[in-house]
């Protein structure tokens, strides 16, 4: 298990980071960084032998966050801002069908397993619905349960 960045590299965080309880002085789920924020990596670590944490410092909310290998890409790395990132959960707008079978309807619940930014006509994700993945526009989706992105989550 080798890091993919090193100390002092430039990271970008891809998905929103919220306190899992370990930080102090925050609640439970407060959102501590957003997803696109750039930060500096301070320290390398590992979690249970299998994991590659890394102590992150972004300049501009002044804070220091541990970070999978996983939520980071590099600094200066391409960006296109969305919506949903890996493991949100969403919901269709629409009724889903491959050749007349529906196979997610509003109101049932997704995982995102990957996110395609620079697909034709936009952001587009791999979504898991219960029996099936499927590539879905970032237009048909909505998020579901009470993980509701805002415009500022962009």
């Amino acid at each position: 298990m080798r890091p993919q960045f090193e100390y002092g590299d430039s990271v970008r965080v891809v998905r929103n980071v919220r306190n899992d309880g370990t930080f102090p002085g925050k609640e439970v789920g407060e959102l501590l960084v957003r997803r696109g924020s750039v930060g500096y990596v301070r320290d390398i670590g590992s979690f249970l032998q299998d994991q590659i944490i890394y102590t992150v410092h972004f300049v501009d909310e002044n804070r220091m966050v541990g970070c999978r290998e996983e939520e980071l890409i590099g600094g200066d790395e391409y960006w296109v801002a969305s919506l949903f990132e890996f493991r949100d959960k969403v919901t269709p707008k629409i009724p889903l069908a491959i050749q007349g079978e529906v196979i997610a309807q509003p109101g049932d619940v997704g995982e995102v397993f990957k996110v395609l930014r620079d697909a034709p006509g936009g952001v587009q994700y791999h979504v898991r619905f219960p029996g099936r993945t499927l590539q879905v526009p970032e237009t048909a989706l909505d998020p579901a349960g009470d993980s509701v992105p805002t415009a500022d989550d962009r």
